[in-house]
């Protein structure tokens, strides 16, 4: 195992700056998730910890020792790519071999002929079969060891790229978005193996990823990454709860949490025209406060005229297990949708089916306690940390 420390990496292609003095404490078996949307930063991040990138600035710790002039093979990781990067003549046999055969080769067996007939010694050797089989059965991949890539499905090649990873025994795995190229259905079948993987293994895994259900599922810790700076570093409970910023409040949730503005008197906010008590642990002086709300932290009912915030049902989307409920507030009530909230509702997650349709009044009351307070300015979760992990599930 080991533990990565990254101190105050940043780097530049040019004048562009894609990383900004990224720092991280990265334990013994953690499952660290970089995530992000397109060109924030995160598969630049990976391969510098790689070394397949070198930083512009700052220090890559590998259990206490500087790796930066060292080479990816030094550096003993892992590297599971998008594209599988499988070897199209190899079977998958050959394929998961392929490292350890490679770990035996001297200089000279890199000669052009002799490198084929070195391969195929060292890939029948005993040692490297009983390593191979071993492997293949942990991934279900025994039917499949006389088999050349070609004839595998997507699923299928992404778990001989991971046997080829696992059966190097490296300190640490590390993966660029692996199951962006499957369909639903495979994605989490192999979510479930990756974690399966991890836990066996008990190595530090670094997984890049823009899906956000990959990051809440298989992470032990997430870092929210835009424009090359973090945003927040936490686990999915703490980047959930309680978002950094309004950033993550928006990137991290489907739907995302509904954002308001909120005006404060006395310390006490509204939402329209309802009264909020005051938040526990946090001082809001009088003026205005971005206010956050998760979907299922709002409750809708056809009990019009009752306490809370009046509106109009807009859109009804049926999951089965849950339904989302999109609500138009009344626009006597005077609430005001954050400026990024571009539909302009109010988004309600409730178990099971309701007997709304789309055109019926409504009224929809929050459950204030659950409510994350944003700076109007800055955009900051106002909440001290102390009342952050108070309020987390569990």
């Amino acid at each position: 195992m080991a533990k990565l420390s990254l101190r105050n990496i940043s780097k530049r292609f040019g004048d562009t700056q894609v990383i900004h003095d990224f720092s991280a404490e990265v334990d013994h078996g953690e499952f660290l998730v970089l995530l992000g949307a397109s060109g924030s930063g995160k598969s630049t991040l990976l391969r510098i910890i790689a070394g397949l990138t070198d930083p512009s600035a700052g220090d890559i710790i590998f259990d206490n020792l500087r790796v930066n002039r060292q080479s990816p093979r030094e550096r003993d990781i892992a590297f599971v790519f998008q594209s599988y990067a499988l070897y199209p003549h190899l079977t998958v046999r050959e394929n998961i071999a392929f490292p350890l055969a490679l770990d035996r080769f001297k200089g000279w067996h890199h000669i052009p002929g002799i490198s084929a007939v070195a391969r195929r010694v060292f890939g029948s050797s005993k040692e490297i079969a009983k390593q191979v089989a071993s492997v293949s059965s942990m991934l279900g991949l025994d039917e499949y060891a006389h088999r050349k890539p070609g004839g595998l499905s997507g699923g299928q090649r992404q778990r001989v790229a991971l046997a080829r990873a696992l059966i190097r025994d490296p300190s640490m795995f590390l993966l660029d978005e692996p199951l962006s190229n499957l369909d639903a259905k495979l994605r989490a079948e192999l979510r479930g193996e990756i974690v399966r993987l991890h836990r066996l293994t008990g190595k530090t895994f670094v997984y890049v990823t823009h899906d956000q259900v990959e990051a809440m599922t298989m992470a032990t810790q997430i870092v929210v990454l835009h424009n090359g700076v973090v945003q927040q570093h936490a686990t999915p409970q703490e980047i959930y709860a309680r978002p950094a910023n309004t950033y993550v409040a928006r990137f991290i949730g489907s739907p995302p949490m509904n954002l308001m503005t909120s005006a404060v008197d006395d310390g006490q906010p509204a939402l329209g025209g309802l009264r909020l008590p005051a938040p526990a642990g946090i001082r809001l002086r009088t003026g205005t406060v971005t206010l956050g709300l998760r979907p299922e932290h709002l409750t809708v009912s056809a009990d019009v005229g009752g306490p809370g915030l009046a509106g109009t049902v807009r859109r009804i989307e049926d999951l089965g297990a849950d339904t989302l409920i999109g609500v138009q507030p009344d626009p006597a009530s005077g609430l005001k949708m954050w400026e990024l909230n571009q539909d302009d509702l109010l988004w309600i997650r409730q178990t099971g089916q309701t007997r709304l349709m789309a055109g019926d009044p409504c009224t929809v009351t929050p459950e204030a306690r659950m409510a994350s307070y944003f700076d109007g300015d800055t955009g900051l979760n106002l909440a001290p940390a102390e009342t952050s992990a108070a309020l987390l599930p569990g």
